[in-house]
């Protein structure tokens, strides 16, 4: 058997397996068993073209800042908005092929923007360039999730899932959990605060399918086993991420009036109308018929 089929026989039994006291050992070693075979699937491929044309894109500037979103929902033609570099943008999807970089100046920063393709359902387990588009993002300081008006919750959902299940953690700070292996001595199991899902038995457990026998463990928080579990694999990843306001494209034909606050308008706010050139930093509140 495969890592795909392995993982899609887990991820089976995890989601027909009913949740409570009984089962949350039988869970924890599924999801550590889980954890192990997402990792051996994004290791690098040793074939000659495992990196892809246009990944290997050097970091630069002062922060790198990765566009997420599905195909053709509007990447492309931000980066060549916001920057000088132009970037192929059009209505049929798989537009972007590779990683394209463009550089925002930003009060004397530079932030380096990346166009990268758009991701598909299935990416974290190769479909597509999911394997390059994700180890590239993995690379970023700061996300920015760009949804389609009419499916934005969906592909919200389904984006998190992708990034989730490759140890990309976004808006979540790291786990307060201290883990040390040691050479000999057994477990040392403790914890600052009162614990609801980690008990010694099951941090035991998971550390017993991770090949770790020997450990000093203090939680500094009332962690989850999938946060202990983020711990034990150390190469998660976690960082902010923004999610573009999602403007369907009607609003124009049911725009009524806005308002304005900023330097743009001669006093704040100002009703002005569609026609006005909004200012660097101005906000707009859209009022519709």
């Amino acid at each position: 058997m495969g890592i795909l089929e392995k993982i899609a026989e887990i991820e089976r039994e995890i989601s027909r397996t009913q949740k409570n006291k009984a089962t949350e050992y039988h869970l924890g070693l599924l999801k550590a068993k889980l954890a192990k075979y997402r990792a051996q699937l994004l290791e690098p491929s040793k074939s000659a073209g495992a990196k892809g044309e246009g990944f290997d894109v050097m970091k630069s500037g002062d922060a790198r800042v990765a566009l997420i979103g599905f195909p053709s929902v509007g990447k492309s033609t931000f980066l060549s908005l916001m920057t000088s570099t132009e970037s192929e943008a059009a209505s049929y999807e798989f537009t972007t092929l590779t990683c394209i970089p463009g550089v925002i100046e930003y009060k004397g920063a530079n932030i380096q923007l990346l166009d990268l393709p758009g991701i598909i359902e299935g990416a974290a387990q190769g479909k597509g360039r999911g394997r390059q588009v994700i180890a590239v993002a993995r690379t970023a300081d700061v996300v920015i999730m760009m949804l389609d008006a009419t499916k934005g919750e969906v592909q919200r959902e389904l984006l998190e899932k992708e990034l989730e299940s490759v140890g990309i953690r976004l808006n979540r700070p790291k786990p307060n959990i201290y883990f040390k292996p040691k050479k000999g001595g057994g477990l040392s199991y403790n914890s600052t605060v009162p614990l609801t899902h980690c008990s010694e038995k099951l941090v035991q457990l998971i550390l017993h399918e991770y090949k770790i026998f020997n450990a000093e463990v203090l939680f500094r928080e009332d962690s989850t086993p999938d946060e202990f579990i983020d711990v034990i694999v150390g190469n998660r990843v976690y960082m902010p991420c923004l999610y573009c306001h999602r403007i369907h494209r009607t609003l124009a034909s049911q725009f009524k009036y806005a308002l304005v606050w900023g330097t743009s308008t001669k006093y704040s706010p100002q009703r002005v109308g569609l026609t006005h050139i909004m200012e660097h930093e101005d906000v707009i509140q859209v009022v519709k018929k």
